[in-house]
């Protein structure tokens, strides 16, 4: 075990630099002596994780929808669909979730485009108010950096529409969570958010629950 893990260690160091930058994890939860990681910390291949005496972290991939719970004394290194663990135990799950979490966002980049996309909101029946991102938790964790106005409206039915006028306060200054403000969207409903220039159309799973059900399953990358 510990020829293999020096193996890991030394293929890891000469991967490259550029797929070492792009956050393939993110953390849920931290208890006890955690160096190298905190709560809500998006996590790159490479990052070595150490776990002191009664510690644990959970950790779940953005792509593969893995979900670790590590416990125990050791270190963690990340990959890019699940992790390297030496010493410490691992328990994991697969809860659902989409793997479009990063690429599902669009940008208005010019009045041009912005008055076409809200021409064709206006339609609701192009391809652009089709969902990009399914959710399959009720209450969004949106990822939105600094102050301004996250709006939510309903595009299947008429009438749900919710603004939250964001102070830049929010949870590392970019974390809205719905479910920490008592939020929830319906099950099978299609929706449109919008904040600053981003827009995204996403769908709740009709069993989807609302509460602080796994981040990896409904989180919303604005930015």
């Amino acid at each position: 075990m510990k020829r293999a893990f020096a193996v890991f260690v030394g293929l890891l160091a000469t991967s490259s630099t550029s797929a070492a930058q792009t956050p393939v994890a993110i953390v849920e939860e931290i208890q006890g002596k955690v160096t190298g990681a905190e709560f809500m910390d998006y996590l790159t291949p490479k990052t070595v994780i150490k776990l002191g005496k009664d510690s644990s972290i959970v950790i779940s991939y953005l792509k593969s929808c893995r979900r670790e719970k590590i416990e125990g004394i050791g270190t963690v290194i990340i990959g890019t669909a699940e992790s390297l663990v030496h010493l410490a135990s691992v328990k994991e799950d697969q809860p659902e979730c989409d793997a479009n979490h990063a690429n599902a966002t669009t940008r208005e980049t010019s009045a041009v485009a912005a008055t076409a996309f809200r021409s064709v909101e206006m339609k609701g029946n192009s391809q652009l108010n089709e969902p990009q991102l399914t959710l399959y938790g009720s209450s969004p964790l949106v990822q939105a950096t600094g102050p301004g106005a996250l709006v939510v409206e309903r595009l299947d039915e008429r009438g749900e529409r919710l603004q939250i006028d964001l102070d830049g306060k929010q949870f590392k200054d970019k974390f809205y969570d719905f479910a920490a403000h008592k939020k929830a969207l319906v099950p099978g409903g299609i929706y449109l958010a919008k904040f600053k220039s981003s827009r995204i159309v996403f769908e709740i799973d009709a069993r989807a629950r609302p509460g602080t059900t796994p981040i990896v399953g409904r989180l919303v990358m604005m930015d």
